[in-house]
């Protein structure tokens, strides 16, 4: 089994000890490195090449916002999940809307934390309805109006079908529930999200999950 690569971004070294400690005792987690800002993140990523990174949100010089974007520009970028002391923080959610899979608070517990890296990296966002909704309602940058209508632009490249896949992932649905909701083969399903992706130029479920809150595609449903 080949384990997978973690790199640490926390400009607290007893938090990086602390990550350090609980992921290492897993048998397929392995620590790559470590780094105390932003800055240092893309050097260590050419170097040791991490499946995920685990980035705190705020860092005295480059924070993990400015570190995840740059990231996610990359065409070999890892997963980035953020650390974060908040639910419900403006960083957070721009960090997601940059390409972080989900986003994990500091006293979450261990076993959740491990959870959560296997997740990301196995290709599934770290994130709930029920979390994406609050961190809408904390939104920072355009007016509300305006994004719905830049949001609603966007899906409007969506046929029926892939509309109806996009607000299933918003919802939080695996792909297997998808499948069963929609009647179709999970091979399907990863085809429909595929194409989302590339029509609308995203790169992951989190991201659509975000658009299909910003066009009000939601809003009817009844998980929210």
């Amino acid at each position: 089994m080949t384990a997978i690569r973690v790199l640490l971004v926390d400009d607290d070294p007893l938090v990086r000890a602390g990550l350090s400690f609980m992921l290492g005792g897993a048998d397929d987690l392995e620590i790559v490195g470590e780094a105390a800002d932003g800055g240092e993140v893309e050097a260590l990523v050419d170097r040791t090449r991490p499946d995920v990174v685990l980035m705190d949100i705020r860092m005295p010089t480059v924070d993990g916002l400015t570190a995840t974007e740059a990231l996610r520009r990359r065409e070999d970028a890892p997963q980035v999940v953020v650390l974060t002391t908040f639910h419900a923080d403006d960083q957070v959610l721009l960090a997601l809307r940059a390409g972080a899979a989900g986003f994990v608070l500091k006293d979450t517990p261990p076993a959740e934390i491990v959870a959560a890296v296997r997740r990301v990296a196995a290709g599934d966002p770290v994130l709930s309805p029920a979390v994406t909704r609050q961190l809408m309602a904390h939104a920072a940058g355009d007016a509300g109006d305006t994004r719905r209508t830049r949001a609603r632009d966007r899906v409007a490249a969506l046929n029926d079908r892939e509309r109806e896949v996009a607000v299933a992932v918003g919802r939080g649905l695996a792909n297997a529930e998808i499948a069963a909701e929609l009647y179709m083969s999970v091979a399907t399903v990863k085809t429909h999200v595929s194409r989302i992706l590339a029509k609308l130029d995203l790169n992951n479920r989190v991201q659509i999950a975000l658009l299909a809150h910003d066009a009000g595609l939601l809003e009817d449903t009844d998980n929210l």
